[in-house]
């Protein structure tokens, strides 16, 4: 199994860390959606990792082996499947994420001289 392609070396920690950082450059995000957003993504990339580490202990232990590959074959796909749930959780949350950057982004005038006219 040396030439299958693995997840990263970066650990669950530094991913957590620099997704919160990105979250934290959104200025109009609150506090309780940063928060959530921030456990899903934890969650969705625990899952995944976790579901390949498995996956890769499976498919070590069913290689050239048919008879095994009849057991294990649907836990298996079970693992893939999860994986994908996760990368699907991902992707959705990434299009929160660049919506939001786009609401940031946008600057309304009125809001602007409203708060000019407070200062």
């Amino acid at each position: 199994m040396e030439d299958t392609v693995g997840i990263s070396d970066r650990t669950v920690e530094d991913r957590i860390k620099d997704f919160s950082n990105l979250l934290n450059e959104i200025e109009t995000l609150n506090d309780k959606k940063k928060r959530l957003w921030t456990e899903i993504y934890e969650n969705a990339i625990s899952d995944r990792q976790n579901s390949y580490a498995m996956f890769i202990r499976l498919a070590k232990i069913v290689q050239d082996k048919s008879s095994e590959h009849a057991v294990h074959g649907k836990t298996m796909s079970g693992y893939i499947e999860r994986m994908s749930k996760s990368n699907d959780q991902l992707i959705r949350l990434a299009e929160l994420i660049a919506k939001a950057e786009e609401e940031s982004e946008e600057i309304n005038p009125e809001e602007v001289w409203s708060k000019i006219g407070k200062n």
